[in-house]
């Protein structure tokens, strides 16, 4: 489809919905009403809320659902929502929450203590009869306990430190008891989903288009801010628009009133034309490629330390990103809780690299590609579509690691074998990985076995993993999400940075942000913690 084709029909997908601009004169106040027209990269594909992690999912579940506790974006302390307040016991194997009085969901049922129960039951323990999968930012679970109406107490088999935050992420947002009765593979539709958010679905053309429209009765807006009450706008429309050229030129158009996804070569256009810019921070695991040591190609150390030393981070980055990207310094984010930087890990030495992997066995070829007992250093990856940029990054990687006798191939991130692929390090032994989250719990989600699992060891979601496992880094990850000590925490979030480096496992390229574009009129775009927006307080000064 031709770039005209796509504008043509984005534009008829706005007039159809009858979107045209109210003019509201500006005010001091924030203006109540009109429809923000929101061009979306990618279409949500489930909203069973653990699945949050998935930024277009997670930008919905924003909006219609809302957590026990809310972090601030700027200090990253835990306030209230619809806790009003709460009670940790010493070793952090109980918490207690206080409900505030008259919440209800959108289609009325109440929710109180045997609501959020029953959801973080599922999200503790799963629910494998409706296929719904433990949430991976809680650790530890083992029961919820009603107290009364409005008190409800959560126990945990062994400390749970992280289990505070973990109830203000969007993977914990509160859903009502009928959409928990549900499937896991109806929760893709989003008109079945059923939250007390400050918005509600109204429509849905699956994979095409999403409105959501303010709820009137909406009054528990998280405590310390200072907007409460109903949302300032009437309606939200989700359009899925793929193609960032046609994203880009609705916002400069006027068809559009914010975007997300502005890759680095749009963000001079963006502001030279008076439109606002927008990079916030994830604050976990940093955008990397990662290698999977069960692939006898990637095995030896030397040969992971050779790759990393062939990555040139300074020309990824000067070629493809902006100073919204900062150079990574560790797995973690500079802005991440426990961050210690790893500098002297991560250089770029291509004559060293080739001297490791001399040693390792692997001798240049006739053809320049390295080999060793008649195996040639070839290795797969697939791009990541929700990453920025991310098979241009892989494709520049490969032209660096050909200096050095290592052919890479750059595969496709929307073929449709990627999902099985990437479960066998045979065929992937090179893999894009990022997570964000606010608490260091976020590294155990990004490598352990049982969760994410980037680096496939053996005991976790693939069964094609033969031996690979690393029962130290584990045992790190176990003690970041189980010691309440905070210094002695913090130590292991230092250790466990230090091992997945020292071992190569992960090559961290950039800070990633998620990069959001508005027009002048958009008023009071806020952010959660890990950069996805919250509508609720927006407001069209038109």
């Amino acid at each position: 489809m031709t770039l005209h084709r796509n504008r043509l029909a984005l534009r008829l997908a706005i007039l159809a919905a009858g979107l045209f601009p109210a003019v509201v004169s500006a005010a001091d106040a924030p203006a109540k009403g009109g429809t923000l027209v929101y061009l979306e990269q990618q279409a949500h594909t489930n909203l069973y809320p653990p699945a949050g992690g998935f930024y277009p999912n997670g930008g919905i579940l924003n909006q219609i659902t809302d957590k026990l506790t809310y972090q601030n974006p700027k200090t990253l302390e835990i306030e209230p929502w619809l806790a009003e307040s709460w009670q940790v016991n010493a070793d952090a194997t109980e918490y207690t929450f206080k409900l505030r009085p008259g919440i209800t969901f959108s289609d009325g049922t109440p929710l109180d203590a045997n609501a959020v129960a029953k959801n973080f039951d599922t999200f503790g323990l799963g629910n494998k009869a409706l296929k719904q999968p433990v949430s991976e930012v809680v650790n530890n679970y083992e029961r919820s306990e009603v107290i009364d109406p409005l008190t409800v107490k959560f126990h945990f088999k062994k400390p749970s430190p992280g289990f505070l935050q973990g109830t203000s992420v969007i993977g914990s947002g509160i859903v009502s008891l009928a959409t928990l009765a549900l499937p896991f593979e109806q929760l893709g539709d989003a008109t079945k989903i059923v939250g007390s958010g400050p918005f509600v679905v109204s429509a849905e053309t699956l994979g095409k288009t999403l409105d959501l429209k303010a709820r009137e009765d909406y009054a528990w807006g998280p405590a310390k801010l200072e907007h409460q009450g109903r949302a300032y706008l009437d309606e939200i429309k989700y359009i899925i628009t793929g193609e960032d050229s046609v994203r880009i030129g609705a916002l400069l158009a006027g068809q559009a009133d914010f975007i997300r996804q502005i890759q680095a070569y749009d963000e001079a256009q963006v502001e030279s034309q008076d439109f606002q810019l927008y990079t916030p921070g994830t604050r976990g695991i940093n955008n990397s490629i990662v290698f999977r040591p069960d692939n006898p190609l990637v095995s030896d150390v030397k040969v992971r330390k050779a790759l990393s030393l062939a990555v040139n981070r300074d020309e990824i980055i000067a070629t493809l990103f902006s100073k919204s990207y900062p150079k990574a310094t560790s797995i973690l984010a500079s802005t991440a809780i426990g961050y210690v930087p790893q500098d002297d890990k991560l250089a770029y030495d291509p004559e060293q690299a080739k001297a490791l992997l001399d040693e390792a066995g692997f001798k240049p070829g006739a053809d320049g590609i390295r080999e060793k007992d008649g195996q040639k250093l070839v290795l797969t990856s697939y791009a990541s579509l929700p990453q920025p940029q991310s098979q241009a990054v892989l494709q520049l990687i490969a032209q660096q690691w050909a200096g050095i006798g290592v052919k890479l191939n750059v595969l496709a991130g929307d073929a449709g074998s990627k999902t099985v692929d990437e479960l066998d390090p045979l065929k992937t032994p090179v893999a894009v990985a990022m997570v964000g989250r606010a608490d260091p719990d976020v590294v155990k989600s990004q490598y352990y076995p049982t969760l994410r699992n980037v680096l496939v060891q053996k005991g976790g979601t693939s069964d094609k993993v033969k031996t690979f496992v690393d029962e130290k880094l584990n045992a790190i990850l176990d003690e970041i999400a189980s010691e309440p000590d905070r210094e002695k925490r913090l130590k292991a979030v230092a250790e466990a940075q230090a091992h997945v480096l020292e071992q190569a496992y992960a090559v961290p390229i950039f800070e990633e942000p998620q990069a959001f574009a508005g027009a002048h009129y958009v008023k009071g775009v806020a952010f959660e913690a890990v950069g996805r927006p919250a509508f609720y307080s927006t407001w069209l000064d038109k």
